[in-house]
């Protein structure tokens, strides 16, 4: 990558980096059992705190680095490289400890006032129903997808209440609830990212406290009243914009992983009728293309993030042709790299079916990941081209 780009790689987040990279062979060891057992070991989410990894984003004040996004998502797709269900949960629980920082400083203290390395699970589709009552809200739901959860001991859970300009319009709002508020229904049994463990989350009727509330897309001051004690520039870059690549970037380095696996299988490996994989064009093919995408992808990430990064840090706004360009852009990678796990896979012949080849998971792995609705690529590209060819944005998001 342009040495132009890596301005935010202090010593600091180098190590981070390659503490990742060092805990990626043994995620590679357990990959195959945690698929089978549907959950990623404690052992592994041990080794990811002792590493420091879940405290990229959290800020200074609470024991964390406050680093730059894109030491973030370099050390999520160091740990696909090993296991992309690790590396999944990781996303969506790191980037956790940086929306915590946008709540009023009562709901920090909450969750860190006692132990700084308490971890905070999620589900955001608004399906919450949340009534008005003194101090709060009495609160109930039903949820799925909530990846990691039996690792964390906090939630954020979606739900919706009505703007505070009295217009009467709705808007996606994130309750902060701790683990005696809700109970995990264990029904994740799913094609890939098996490991997740991404289960059902009931609320019956509980009360959550105001200051335990945050309006998930409101980006102003007044939506973010963390920032009054974290006003680092880390903290003004809008929710979108950094959750987005928490569920994207573990492709990137997954099919790294892929591709690393097969070109060791290839150079070693001779086929039922004497064929050598090495020797067959179509996997010099798919391993070449496969290299080129991720690096094009890495590189398209890095550039955004330094516009994302120098609009937070000057205040300037970026305009909405360029944030639905970048959502359209983030989307798209687990598309892309599903696309070439399928050309490794298939260029395996059959023996790479077996699933102790690890390509069969990142195969599986990437197109569970396209089903997040925020990879949704076709719906975003569209949302974007419309904007292009005249059209108002129809993105409540951006």
């Amino acid at each position: 990558m342009n040495a132009s780009h890596e301005d935010y790689l202090s010593p600091e987040a180098v190590e981070v980096i390659q503490n990742a990279r060092a805990l990626a062979p043994k995620l590679a060891e357990r990959g195959q059992k945690a698929d089978s057992d549907g959950g990623v070991p404690a052992e592994s989410v041990r080794d990811m705190e002792a590493a420091g990894l879940f405290r990229v984003l959290q800020p200074r004040r609470w024991g964390g680095y406050e680093l730059d996004p894109r030491v973030f998502y370099r050390v999520q797709m160091a740990l696909a490289e090993g296991c992309m269900s690790t590396a999944w949960i990781y996303g969506v629980i790191g980037v956790h400890n940086w929306q915590l920082a946008l709540f009023p400083e009562a709901a920090q203290k909450d969750v860190w006032a006692r132990d700084t390395s308490t971890r905070i699970a999620s589900t955001y589709m608004p399906t919450g129903k949340a009534e008005k009552v003194e101090g709060g809200y009495r609160f109930s739901g039903r949820w799925s997808f909530s990846s990691g959860v039996e690792h964390c001991e906090w939630i954020f859970l979606g739900g919706l209440l009505p703007k505070a300009d009295g217009s009467g319009a709705l808007e996606h709002t994130t309750f902060l609830l701790p683990k005696s508020d809700y109970r995990i229904e264990r029904n994740w049994d799913v094609l890939g990212l098996r490991a997740t463990g991404s289960h059902d989350i009931v609320v019956e009727d509980v009360f959550v406290p105001e200051h335990r509330t945050q309006r998930t897309n409101d980006h102003s001051d007044a939506g973010c009243p963390g920032r009054a004690t974290n006003p680092g520039w880390l903290y003004r870059i809008p929710f979108t914009q950094v959750f987005q690549r928490a569920v994207s970037t573990s492709c990137i380095g997954a099919l790294d992983g892929a591709i690393e696996s097969f070109r060791r299988r290839a150079a070693a490996h001779v086929g039922k009728h004497g064929n050598r994989t090495a020797e067959d064009v179509n996997a010099q093919q798919a391993v070449s293309e496969a290299m080129i995408a991720t690096d094009q992808l890495k590189l398209v990430l890095e550039r955004n993030y330094a516009r994302i990064a120098h609009c937070a840090r000057t205040g300037e706004r970026m305009p909405v042709e360029e944030r639905l360009l970048q959502r359209a852009q983030s989307a798209a990678v687990p598309k892309i790299c599903a696309h070439h796990a399928n050309e490794l896979l298939r260029a395996c012949a059959a023996s790479g079916s077996y699933k102790t080849n690890p390509i069969e998971r990142a195969f599986r792995d990437l197109h569970q990941a396209r089903s997040h609705i925020a990879n949704n690529t076709d719906a975003y590209v569209r949302a974007h081209g419309a904007v292009m060819l005249g059209l108002p944005n129809a993105d409540p998001y951006i």
